[in-house]
């Protein structure tokens, strides 16, 4: 049998000066994403991480937080400068955005990736509450 190595992998710090940011900002919660120009990982965190639960996930506040927190994280990998990818409708579009410039991180372009169809599925119902 072959040695088994512990799976705890430790986390390498690269020092990555471009990047890019993806922030998710659905209606339930907000993710941010921090990428190397070819799409790897670099951090992460999300509105639920930071200790919101329920529907505060998705308000603005969680999201500026969640993006305070993945900010900090980034710059220990040297990010200096980003492209930022927005995508969802929800609330914390906007206040994850000026959290990052607030951070100092330089955003070089921001970008809206919301899939939008061309007329394809049918939607669901309309809510009734």
């Amino acid at each position: 049998m072959a040695d088994k190595k512990s799976s705890g992998k430790k986390k390498v710090k690269k020092n990555v000066p471009t990047g890019k940011c993806h922030v998710m900002a659905g209606f339930g919660n907000t993710i941010v994403t921090y990428t190397d120009m070819t799409g790897n990982t670099l951090c992460w965190s999300t509105a639920g991480m930071m200790g919101f639960k329920g529907s505060r996930k998705g308000t603005p506040f969680a999201a500026q937080v969640a993006s305070e927190d993945a900010t900090k994280k980034a710059l220990e990998h040297g990010v200096k400068s980003v492209e930022v990818l927005i995508d969802g409708p929800g609330a914390g579009r906007e206040p994850a955005v000026r959290a990052i410039a607030a951070a100092g991180i330089r955003v070089t372009s921001m970008k809206d990736v919301t899939p939008v169809p061309h007329n394809g599925c049918r939607p669901p119902k309309r809510r009734r509450i």
